[in-house]
């Protein structure tokens, strides 16, 4: 079954989810000074509404294809991610134009039904994960004119860009070395066009374990993180929800109190030693928006889509493969 629904996910969505990498050790908490009325005053809602349920996930389509053929407690289980708010991936899939904008249109309408407001995740740059398992990413010509169609297609709409998860972290790692000096400038370009359109756009921060938040905050100074609204942390990974806070808090101190947005989709349990479909990991919270005057956390999300596989690690299909087995021990395990 797992290999059915698998190749029925891949052929009605085209789409792949992210990975993960080695971390580091973390470091210890920190937390922004509370933000004047002045300042509030001034900082739009960047999710006005609600967040937005993707009616077209993966977890949906298998959810619903289960109960069709009657499996209905394996449906009931996938239908607890599916009907949870969940961020939608922009890959090289969608390398051609009028294909991308079919899709972000798709899912504008479907958003501007919800009253509510959708997080996009672009998965494209250049040499993507450096050679790993969600290797691929579009040619170095093709990527900033990509991105001005996801910008020209979200002007004067509410919606949130995640930027690149593990771009700038993963940089640290040898693999890596033939484009450390050349991918800030491509990411600060990327920013440059999206924030043109009035896109609130977030930069990868990379989790707690991973590099230093001096070294993080260096990474994302460099990739033009002042012209962002902040940076995202823990995409396709496992650190609980205040140890990411903490580290995040550290970030953001160091980059001009930048706002910043946790990915809680598989943190139920913390780390378990691994990155790739390990085992015993659980759905995080329930994904919440929580920008406020007092605090620089926007929104806990689900960024990375439970169920998605890591890659061929731990019996795992491909990356961004439908893992039946997995998805159901993460309802399981919470």
């Amino acid at each position: 079954m797992k290999s059915l629904i698998a190749a029925l996910v891949v052929v009605m969505l085209g789409a792949l989810a992210p990975v993960g990498t080695a971390q580091a050790p973390a470091n210890g908490p920190s937390r922004p000074p509370a933000q004047s009325s002045a300042i509030a005053a001034a900082d739009a809602p960047v999710f006005p509404g609600r967040l937005y349920v993707d009616p077209y996930s993966d977890a949906r389509i298998v959810a619903d294809w289960l109960a069709v053929r009657g499996q209905t407690t394996s449906a009931a289980l996938i239908d607890t991610i599916a009907d949870q708010p969940t961020a939608v991936w922009l890959g090289d899939w969608y390398a051609s134009p009028t294909l991308l904008r079919s899709v972000l249109q798709r899912h504008l309408r479907a958003a501007e039904a919800q009253h509510a407001t959708p997080v996009f995740v672009t998965y494209a740059i250049p040499n993507r994960d450096c050679g790993g398992y969600s290797a691929g990413g579009l040619a170095p010509d093709q990527y900033l004119a990509w991105n001005r169609v996801i910008a020209s297609e979200l002007a004067g709409r509410h919606a949130v860009v995640l930027v690149e998860p593990d771009s700038l972290a993963m940089l640290a790692s040898a693999k890596c070395a033939s484009v450390a000096a050349s991918r800030p400038s491509v990411i600060h370009s990327a920013v440059k066009i999206l924030a043109s359109a009035g896109v609130a756009t977030y930069l990868d921060g990379g989790n707690a374990r991973w590099l230093s938040p001096a070294a993080q905050a260096d990474r994302l100074k460099a990739a033009g993180i002042a012209d962002a609204r902040g940076f995202f942390t823990n995409v396709s990974n496992f650190d609980r929800t205040q140890s990411e806070r903490d580290y995040a808090g550290k970030v953001s101190s160091r980059v001009g109190w930048k706002h910043f947005i946790i990915d809680v989709s598989r943190n139920g349990n913390g780390w378990t030693g691994t990155w790739c479909n390990p085992p015993g990991a659980a759905l995080g919270q329930d994904p919440q928006i929580t920008e406020g005057p007092d605090s620089k956390l926007d929104a806990l999300l689900w960024v990375k889509h439970p169920g998605a596989s890591d890659g061929t690690c731990n019996g795992g299909p491909d990356a961004g493969a439908w893992f039946q087995s997995a998805a159901e021990s993460l309802v399981r395990s919470r």
